[in-house]
């Protein structure tokens, strides 16, 4: 689906679009959506104090998601070779800034250094490098990270993951809405400054899962300790977003 009609179908937004232009293009292709519970309690200490920790059931929620990026691109430009695709893997948990809810992200592991670096400086976001493979057999990913980045804490994930033939019913208010559902980020810069980075895209095509963990430590570096229980597993073929630059929260 080309832009503009990404753009056209807006309904399902809790708020309008920017009024500026997006700059950015990505795709993005078979990700799974693996959430915990977690008490508040444990994740305030890490997060920015001009965030609002946001809940569902009065749980926070640690999500892990594993996915591919592909047809990255610059606004007004064509695809740039060796810059176009990569492999990502984000540790995140849901805040609020006022009435705008976002992600939040502990780290994002990706398999493109230059692409690294670029949101690193640009977006002030914490991406590591790592030594990623994505492999396919039928309708299973199978996804392997090792984190390489220089003087970053270790971590791995190694995991297979395939979608169910039960579509997942987003319906309006249910855990999956709140999961999927939001529309910018939040970051925060070495000197303390809060940043907003709106996206947009369609609802998410959302589909039940099945995983297979075979090691998981992304959590560990931020003393996270996951609950001994099955997460909420959703997955998604692939869906087109735009992106528009960081605004200034505070």
């Amino acid at each position: 689906m080309n832009q503009r009609s990404v753009l056209q179908e807006i309904a399902h937004r809790p708020y309008p679009l920017p009024s500026t232009d997006w700059v950015m293009t990505q795709d993005w292709k078979d990700l799974l959506f693996s959430h915990w519970p977690i008490a508040p309690d444990k994740l305030r200490p890490l997060i920015p104090p001009a965030l609002e920790l946001d809940t569902f059931g009065g749980e926070c929620w640690i999500g892990i998601v594993p996915f591919s990026m592909a047809h990255i691109r610059l606004r007004g430009l064509p695809e740039a070779p060796g810059l176009s695709a990569m492999i990502e893997l984000n540790v995140r948990t849901y805040v609020r800034a006022g009435d705008l809810p976002g992600v939040y992200f502990f780290s994002l592991d990706a398999s493109n250094p230059i692409m690294v670096a670029t949101a690193r400086t640009f977006f002030h976001l914490p991406y590591f490098n790592a030594h990623m493979k994505v492999e396919h057999r039928g309708d299973t990913t199978h996804y392997t990270s090792v984190r390489t980045h220089r003087g970053a804490a270790q971590a791995e994930y190694e995991a297979r993951y395939r979608p169910l033939t039960r579509e997942a019913k987003t319906q309006p208010g249910s855990v999956e809405e709140w999961f999927t559902e939001r529309y910018c980020l939040y970051a925060q810069d070495r000197h303390g400054h809060l940043y907003r980075g709106n996206i947009h895209h369609l609802r998410w095509p959302l589909w039940e899962a099945e995983l297979e963990t075979i090691r998981d430590t992304m959590t560990k570096p931020h003393g996270i300790t996951l609950p001994d229980t099955q997460p909420i597993l959703h997955y998604a073929h692939q869906l087109s977003v735009l992106i528009w630059p960081l605004q200034h929260v505070i």
